[in-house]
């Protein structure tokens, strides 16, 4: 098999988890937001250690605490994680999946956002007039919702900083997820361990179904991101931003089909206004790549 056929099953496979990913979140109820974000960082610990550990790759630690800039931008990196995926659990169990989508279909216009105002990066102007198109869906859907979307502006640039500090870092997927995972596994037992204090615990208290899906919470994390790594070292980013739309349609298509949320016409001609900037940024990408 080729690399890049290989790379795009990654991609596939990493997105189609992402994209189903609401399913297996309704299942872990009634566990509430905070103790599944709690149990998704300590299993995600435990679970990319002993990766880590089959693969004799533990040695990159003593490495990295040789960087104190590098620790800092974990810990950054850790932070914003952390609100990306408690807002995403929030999102999704009070019934909201569908602006949890909005949030990651708007991603890549907050990362060239981003681009402008962080790295000064200059646009060029297909990709202006799609910042603008994005910015006219955020004031459509605001007047629909009667509320700025800030359950999916906060996914959008949580996961774009994510991304920067990420780029920035330049660590590879597993040893990543392991060291900003490690950071936040103190705090998240210190939780579990205030809620079984007050007896609030729902781990080991519901089902063995429900304790090992809990469990599971680990390598449902790190599997698609494996998965997203080895698609990004071989696909060109062009055909990487294209996949990448697959998980949000297909958190829609669940909010929408499956748990039947409301998408009245005014919604749906903000999402259409998101989808109009897409295309336009989208085609803008694919003709600079055949370009250069």
């Amino acid at each position: 098999m080729t690399p890049l056929r290989l790379g795009y099953l990654y991609g596939l496979g990493a997105y189609l988890l992402w994209g189903f990913f609401p399913l297996y979140l309704k299942l872990l109820r009634p566990a509430g937001p905070l103790e599944i974000l709690a149990h998704r960082i300590v299993w995600s610990v435990l679970f990319v250690a002993l990766l880590l550990a089959a693969l004799r790759n533990v040695g990159f630690l003593r490495a990295l605490l040789r960087r104190p800039w590098a620790v800092a931008g974990i810990v950054a990196a850790a932070a914003l994680i952390a609100v990306n995926w408690g807002t995403y659990i929030y999102g999704v169990n009070s019934d909201r999946v569908v602006e949890t989508a909005l949030g990651y279909f708007i991603n890549p216009l907050v990362v060239v956002l981003l681009g402008v105002t962080v790295l000064r990066e200059r646009l060029r102007p297909a990709q202006w007039v799609a910042l603008g198109i994005g910015a006219s869906a955020v004031a459509v859907l605001t007047v629909d919702y009667g509320r700025l979307p800030w359950l999916a502006l906060t996914l959008a640039f949580s996961f774009a900083g994510y991304g920067l500090v990420k780029k920035r870092l330049g660590l590879p997927a597993a040893e990543g997820l392991f060291v900003e995972s490690a950071v936040l596994a103190l705090p998240a037992l210190g939780y579990l361990g205030w809620l079984m204090a007050k007896a609030d615990l729902t781990f080991g208290h519901v089902s063995a179904g429900h304790t090992a899906l809990l469990v599971l919470a680990g390598a449902a994390t790190a599997i698609p991101l494996l998965l997203f790594a080895g698609a990004a070292n071989r696909l060109p980013l062009s055909s990487l931003g294209m996949v990448q739309y697959l998980a949000p349609i297909l958190q829609l298509g669940c909010g929408v089909l499956i748990f039947h949320e409301p998408m009245p016409p005014a919604r749906l001609a903000g999402f259409a206004l998101v989808w109009l900037a897409l295309i336009v940024f989208t085609a803008d990408a694919v003709r600079t790549s055949r370009r250069t």
